[in-house]
């Protein structure tokens, strides 16, 4: 567009600026990032004003980090409350629109960087903060008076993260006393679509989005203002397990919007046909196979999880939109929902968080298995983790007796069948079918004499068709 010094268009929604190509980064994991909107009288708002806390994009060094907020004041005839974390959401959008400008995550992890070509054509955040107003009345008619404020030093930064993270807390209580049975619709977001095409991000009462920014009140207010927006509602439907949170509708929306890569969603398993994960989630569980438990790490903590993984790498390769058994994203307050994960055993089956996570979330956190979730301060890698467990006799300690009985009574078994194969008659085989010669079939060797054994356990093996042919 003419006005601006850069380009606007959906076009370059999916477009990432790469280090070397970047003049400033904005928030991100070296620093704080923050956006927030907020409903005022219209009196209060002074129509398209950007004001700049801190360094320009002028004073900024090439290269640098900067802490960085975006406060913007939304005012109109139907703006209300309900609908601040809604056009919130919408920010992701539109600052993406923007040629040159990437924007990644949301509320309090806010991640941007403006590349050295869009920099090159303007010295100030204020023609951007134009930009990302005319897009949002645009596309929001309900919205009648828009400013900005962008704070770019520590200080203030800082002062706004404190007064922000109590707005959040306030609006994701709302769901509290509000669940999956109490209503009929839930609803649908394809916000992150543009980066994971096959996302189905689904939000019931009892599961926040991925992002953590949209519950179900703001699904709903964000369905009535804008019916053909990205915040839609879903028919839940018949339920088909209670256990898991699989219903028919979330089932059909997921074939739909994923263009039939899933045919279903269980929106309270781990394991079993999980939620897809986008990219925008707060915090990534993994599964530790050597333990029988899930851990969760946050997109804040910079150290490694046991499994000797952090969050940026497990994100990689959980996130996309994909249905990743063994791992799944959350938005943080799924962790104060009642169905949290519960057809896999809830919090009896985590086992590590990080510290600080787990002082996030302490007050939702069962009294009786607190002291008995690791962080990284009890075990670092797979050993320290089993100890720790062991010595607090954590839940999932149990199963570790159950399996090997298990395994035991596995291999008696089969050793019990080696016997009775060894032990029977060789079977003729029918008249027309010649053997291949004993020659031509492939042997392993360990090295010794008699070979190797292969054992399968608990393996799916499917084969469509066996061929038998003579070597010539």
């Amino acid at each position: 567009m003419a006005e601006f010094p850069f380009e606007i268009s959906p076009m370059f929604e999916g477009e990432r600026v790469r280090k070397e190509g970047m003049f400033v980064e904005l928030g991100g994991p070296k620093s704080l990032g923050l956006e927030l909107v907020r409903a005022k009288p219209m009196d209060e708002i002074e129509d398209d004003k950007v004001t700049i806390v801190g360094p320009d994009l002028k004073d900024m060094e090439e290269g640098k980090t900067y802490p960085w907020a975006m406060i913007f004041n939304i005012g109109g005839e139907l703006v209300e409350a309900d609908l601040e974390s809604v056009v919130e959401r919408r920010v992701h959008d539109f600052i993406n629109y923007c040629q040159g400008i990437m924007h990644l995550n949301q509320r309090y992890d806010v991640w941007m960087r403006v590349s050295k070509d869009t920099a090159g054509k303007m010295d100030s955040f204020e023609p951007f903060g134009k930009a990302v107003m005319m897009l949002f009345k645009t596309e929001l008619p309900f919205i009648e008076k828009m400013q900005v404020t962008f704070y770019t030093e520590q200080a203030e930064v800082e002062k706004q993260m404190v007064e922000a993270k109590e707005i959040f807390k306030a609006r994701d209580a709302r769901t509290k006393d509000l669940h999956d049975e109490d209503v009929d619709v839930f609803y649908g977001c394809t916000l992150c679509q543009s980066f994971a095409p096959t996302n189905v991000c689904v939000v019931s009462p009892d599961r926040v989005s991925l992002c953590g920014a949209i519950n179900w009140f703001d699904g709903r207010a964000a369905a009535k203002v804008d019916p053909e927006g990205p915040q839609f509602s879903i028919d839940k439907g018949e339920l088909l397990d209670a256990n898991t949170g699989e219903y028919t509708g979330v089932n059909d929306i997921a074939k739909k919007l994923s263009a039939g890569e899933f045919d279903k969603i269980k929106l309270h398993s781990f394991f079993d046909a999980p939620h897809t994960s986008c990219g925008c989630f707060e915090v990534v569980g993994f599964y530790i196979p050597e333990v029988d438990g899930i851990g969760w790490v946050n997109r804040e903590y910079q150290g490694m999880a046991p499994n000797g993984i952090g969050f940026s790498t497990m994100a990689g390769q959980t996130g996309g939109g994909k249905q990743i058994v063994g791992f799944l994203g959350i938005g943080v307050n799924y962790f104060y929902s009642p169905k949290f994960i519960q057809a896999d055993g809830g919090w009896n089956r985590v086992v590590w968080l990080p510290s600080m996570l787990k002082e996030k979330i302490d007050e939702t956190i069962p009294a009786d298995i607190k002291d008995k979730i690791a962080t990284e301060k009890d075990a670092t890698d797979i050993d320290s983790l089993k100890a720790f467990l062991q010595e607090k006799n954590h839940p999932v300690v149990a199963n570790w007796a159950a399996a090997e009985e298990e395994e035991e009574e596995e291999e008696e078994e089969e050793e019990a069948e080696e016997v009775a194969v060894a032990a029977a008659p060789m079977m003729m085989p029918s008249a027309g079918f010649q053997m291949p010669a004993m020659a031509s079939m492939p042997m392993m060797s360990a090295g010794k004499a008699g070979g190797i054994k292969i054992t399968f356990k608990k393996a799916k093996i499917s084969i469509e068709r066996v061929i038998l042919s003579e070597k010539k």
